[in-house]
Parts: structure tokens; C-alpha cells; sequence
């Protein structure tokens, strides 16, 4: 029989709890962006709070980004948005010291591009559609140094997170922008682009050249398989890339 004693989470203090509290109320009021937020008298009366208290409580939500304070004529406290740039840097924050692999990553890019892929076929615009053709074409000759080389890797993965940017499952785009971004902070960090590997970037502008193709005439059959196809030998050879640059170090 097992006698530990249960954990148990940890206290919250009264800010955070009254933070949460005017979270749960903007939600329950369908508060939007830009909405003023009422005055510190009234928020004081509204939970029963003291005034240090509510200060603070609003000094988390501004720290999370959920809500602004503007000062001089027409100020106060409003409604604010997380930038996905914002919410993104946080989230990489929790993953800097855990060492994910190129596997991690492309674990999660196998299993969800596709998906998404096929979601957007014959749904992106001209312009959308010749955006992702211009990412693609930088990497359709070989680089003349290492220089151009980090640029091109940098490239093949904005085009996926360009893509992201226009999925319909919001925040399905956001994961998938998330691990490409990741990818390509790996990618630059660990010097993951030398030596150059030519079969990658053949490959991979081939696959997003197909890709764009399947989604410009609206087949998402199409797009699913190339995008499956894509991850697959992506991870294969950065795979390599990254067992290249391990054994490099450990020589070194």
C-alpha cells in the first residue's frame, strides 16, 4: 500500500485569484479587444477587493498581455490581445532548456501539416499563392555560401508558416507556425544548414512547388499526400543533418 500523501497544488495568491476572477467576468460580459475595462473604484466593489489587491491583480493581466493601461485624456484600463509573436516567444521560453530533437518536432509536423495542407486547398488567394511561390523560388538554386544557405533554410520554413497563418482551425495554424519557427531557431543555433546539403533543398522546394500546384486547383487529397511525403523525407535528412553536426561536436 502506497502511503504518500497526495500533492497539492499550490496556493494561489489573492491577486492572481481576483485576476482570474476579471478574466472569467470580460469573458462572461463578451468583452472584445479595446473595450474599456471599469474603473478601479467600481472593480473594488464589483470583488470585494482592496484597493492594493486590484492593482496588483491588474498588473498580472497586464503583464499577460490581456489588458492595457493608457494614461492622459480618455485612458484606463481596456481589453488587450496576446500577438501570436508574443504568445509563440513564451511558449519556446518553456521549451529553451529541453533539448527537443529534429524527431520531436517533425513528430508533431507529420502528424498535423497534412491535415492542414488539405484544409487549405482551393481556399488560398492569387496573391496568397504567388507569396508562398516567391518563399519557394529562394530556394530553387543552389546557395553560394553558408550565408545563403541559413537564409534558404530560413525561407523553406517561413513558407510553412505562412501557410499556418491562413488555416481555417486557428489554433491549428498556431501550432504548426509555432514548430516551424522552433524548427528554424534550431536550425540557425545549432548550425543545423552546414555542410550544405543539396538533396534537402532539391527536395523540399520540389515537394512545395507540387504543394502549391495541388492547392491552387483546389485538391486536398493531393495536397495531404504531399505534404506527408514532404515531412517524411525532411525529417530523414535533417535527421542526418542533425547526427552530422552531433559527431562533429563530440570530435571537436
Amino acid at each position: 500500500m502506497n502511503d504518500a500523501t497526495p500533492s497539492r497544488p499550490p496556493r494561489r495568491s489573492r491577486p492572481v485569484k481576483v485576476a482570474e476572477a476579471i478574466k472569467d467576468w470580460v469573458v462572461s460580459k463578451g468583452l472584445k479587444t479595446g473595450d474599456r475595462l471599469p474603473g478601479e473604484a467600481d472593480l473594488m466593489a464589483r470583488f470585494g477587493m482592496a484597493k492594493s489587491t486590484i492593482r496588483e491583480a491588474m498588473r498580472i493581466l497586464e503583464a499577460q498581455g490581456l489588458i492595457e493601461t493608457r494614461t492622459g485624456p480618455g485612458g484606463g484600463s481596456f481589453v488587450g490581445r496576446v500577438s501570436t509573436g508574443r504568445a509563440r516567444a513564451l511558449l519556446a521560453n518553456y521549451f529553451y532548456f529541453r533539448g527537443l530533437t529534429i524527431g520531436d518536432i517533425y513528430q508533431m509536423r507529420r502528424a498535423l501539416e497534412p491535415v492542414m495542407a488539405e484544409d487549405l486547398a482551393g481556399r488560398l488567394t492569387p496573391a496568397q499563392l504567388d507569396e508562398l511561390r516567391a518563399l519557394a523560388d529562394a530556394c530553387a538554386e543552389p546557395a553560394t555560401d553558408l550565408d545563403e544557405e541559413r537564409a534558404q533554410h530560413v525561407a523553406s520554413l517561413r513558407f510553412h508558416a505562412r501557410l499556418a497563418e491562413h488555416a481555417g482551425n486557428e489554433l491549428l495554424g498556431f501550432v504548426v507556425g509555432f514548430m516551424a519557427e522552433v524548427l528554424s531557431d534550431i536550425t540557425v543555433s545549432r548550425e543545423l544548414f552546414a555542410p550544405p546539403n543539396p538533396e534537402l533543398r532539391r527536395t523540399g522546394h520540389a515537394y512545395q512547388i507540387e504543394l502549391i500546384a495541388a492547392l491552387a486547383r483546389g485538391d486536398g487529397p493531393a495536397a495531404r499526400r504531399v505534404m506527408a511525403a514532404h515531412m517524411e523525407t525532411a525529417q530523414r535528412l535533417m535527421e542526418g543533418q542533425e547526427a552530422r553536426v552531433l559527431s562533429r561536436f563530440i570530435e571537436g
